[in-house]
């Protein structure tokens, strides 16, 4: 298969995701080894599926010559800036599974002075945006759609772990 553009530009957004990943699993075992625990475990094999498949058919739908929205690039370079903000915003505590740590504050700072999950509105716009940006409306349309089920019972699983914390 021939690349072009749009594979390099999702080979460079899979490298992140890897990238982040090894934070998050290094963030993950530090939280642990304070205490905390892991709640939702089951559901987080769909989160690595969803993600892996939405790159993967990026990777191999989009023709290598397909023409590119640049102001769709653009958009999605700023929502790198945002993620970025959200994982420095959270330090420590930023991990891709839900952890709970009993003594930990809720983070109300950054982003989160305004929006309650930003990690996920990012996320949303991303899965629609980058495919949109090589011209390909049917994966952001599937992709979009599974990953609102995979969220909505995602962050129901989340808001129960944080209920009992000062909100």
């Amino acid at each position: 298969m021939p690349i072009g553009l749009p594979q390099i530009v999702v080979l460079l957004v899979a490298l992140q995701r890897l990238t982040e990943l090894a934070v998050a699993r290094r963030n993950t075992r530090r939280l642990l080894a304070r205490g905390g625990r892991e709640v939702g475990a089951g559901h987080y094999p769909l989160i690595v599926l969803l993600h892996g498949g939405w790159l993967t058919a990026l990777f191999f739908l989009t023709p290598p010559d397909a023409a590119i929205v640049w102001p769709l690039i653009a958009l999605f370079v700023l929502l790198q800036f945002a993620r970025i903000w959200i994982v420095v915003t959270l330090g420590p505590y930023w991990t891709t599974r839900i952890i709970t740590v009993p003594d930990a504050p809720l983070v109300r700072r950054g982003p989160y002075r305004w929006i309650r999950h930003p990690n996920y509105a990012v996320v949303t716009a991303e899965i629609a945006v980058l495919p949109l940006a090589f011209g390909q409306w049917l994966p952001a349309l599937v992709f979009s759609a599974l990953n609102l089920a995979l969220l909505h019972h995602r962050i129901t699983v989340e808001e129960n772990a944080l209920r009992d914390r000062a909100i």
